[in-house]
């Protein structure tokens, strides 16, 4: 497993440089920042649509790469129907820049496939193809945000072993927390290289929230001496989040100005070391603003 994990960290870095090398003009590189969990059903892609539209409008180019293989399902909390995604990559089918397609306020998007068996049963070598042709937006954009599936499969492994950036998505819950540890000791022992950053979701107030980050940023200060683990933030339970589910919209564009849309653009302004204050609403437009929150609370 590591002979082939440092192959892939190789291949990254090679091709990176070879692309960088070929594109004049182009100084700047592209983070890439594997977002995923240790168990499913944390909110794991609904933060990464949500964070993604929020370094937006940040000013930020941002692409995101529905990396749940077999499993995909931006497209359908986005509802887009794309017409063609990574299967057809893979297969030789379409080009990786024909498949792209763009979401709400810009943000580009990789449709993975959801329900195709081949995708979930990727092996090295398409992996690995792969990679060599994502090599091919360095530089078109500030973020690549990769939501990967939950849990140890290789993929989510090989995935966040060669980003720049793994945020871990968690929640209070003891299982979720569990199995985030797990995730981050994996990563710790298969000698990850970059920021490990820890986020909760749904926490009842922001004490659970600060609570439960410290409480495992102490287990693995305790038992994973080599791992730093920063805590990103915590994000909380809303009503809002699964209307806008429902409604197949981002939360951060249906209700801007809900505590879940607050607590995204706090993570994403510390993130790019911004300062960002949520327009405010005014006259008419802050009355109506008001009256359909309190209805939809």
């Amino acid at each position: 497993m590591s002979t082939q994990l440092d192959r892939l960290r190789a291949l990254v870095k090679n091709l990176k440089s070879e692309v960088e090398s070929d594109l004049q003009g182009i100084k700047k590189r592209t983070q890439v920042i594997s977002i995923t969990s240790g168990k499913g059903g944390v909110g794991k892609t609904n933060f990464t649509i949500n964070f993604g539209l929020a370094l937006v409008e940040m000013g930020k180019k941002v692409i995101i790469l529905d990396a749940d293989f077999g499993l995909a399902n931006i497209d359908v909390v986005l509802g887009i129907t794309p017409s063609y995604n990574l299967y057809h990559v893979l297969n030789e089918e379409k080009e990786l820049a024909e498949i792209i397609i763009e979401g709400p306020e810009g943000i580009k998007i990789i449709p993975g496939g959801s329900g195709v068996f081949e995708l979930a049963e990727l092996k090295e070598w398409q992996l690995e193809r792969f990679l060599l042709k994502l090599t091919s937006l360095e530089g078109e954009y500030d973020y690549l945000l990769i939501d990967t599936g939950a849990g140890l499969s290789r993929s989510v492994l090989n995935f966040s072993l060669a980003a720049d950036e793994v945020l871990v998505i968690t929640t209070p819950e003891p299982t979720a927390l569990t199995d985030a540890y797990g995730l981050i000791k994996t990563l710790v022992m298969q000698k990850y290289q970059g920021k490990l950053k820890l986020i909760v979701n749904r926490a009842l107030s922001p004490e659970e929230g600060r609570l439960t980050a410290n409480k495992l940023k102490l287990v693995v200060d305790k038992f994973l001496k080599d791992c730093n683990l920063e805590s990103m933030g915590w994000i909380l339970d809303d009503k809002v989040v699964s209307q806008a589910v429902k409604k197949q919209e981002p939360f951060l564009l249906s209700f801007p100005y809900s505590k879940a849309s607050t607590n995204i653009y706090s993570m994403a302004a510390e993130f790019t070391k911004q300062n960002f204050r949520l327009p405010q609403a005014v006259g008419l437009k802050n009355y109506f603003h008001k009256i359909l929150t309190a209805f939809r609370s």
